[in-house]
């Protein structure tokens, strides 16, 4: 039996995720407005936003601004499917291109990350 508060709980932050998402599936928009080539925003947003969800996951303990920033607006933000799409696409006419995509992507964003969960765990000097 689930609690009335655990089902508020879940209820809120699913509006959170959602809300969120609509903002940073936006902000991926305008990206892609500013970089007209598919591939590269992708490239770009992932990038960035791996950073700033490390960055958030060192910085912001689990809560619901972690989930409405991290899970909606990052999540709508970033975008896997179009990810692999793009490498799909780019591999029937430029299979060395295609490849270096990929791990440019997948090294880029685990780097980005990382370095943003280092980043978010420094304490600022005074």
């Amino acid at each position: 039996m689930t609690s009335p508060t655990a089902v508020r709980t879940v209820a809120r932050r699913a509006v959170l995720v959602a809300v969120g998402g609509m903002l940073g599936t936006a902000a991926r928009l305008g990206l892609g407005m500013l970089i007209p080539d598919a591939a590269l925003g992708a490239l770009c947003a992932n990038i960035v936003g791996s950073l700033a969800l490390g960055i958030l996951t060192a910085r912001l303990p689990a809560s619901d601004l972690r989930v409405f920033l991290g899970t909606g607006v990052l999540g709508g933000f970033t975008t896997y499917s179009a990810f692999a799409v793009d490498s799909v696409v780019m591999w029937s006419s430029a299979p060395l291109l295609a490849s270096l995509y990929v791990v440019a992507s997948i090294v880029l964003g685990v780097a980005a990350a990382a370095a943003g969960m280092r980043l978010g765990r420094r304490r600022v000097l005074r």
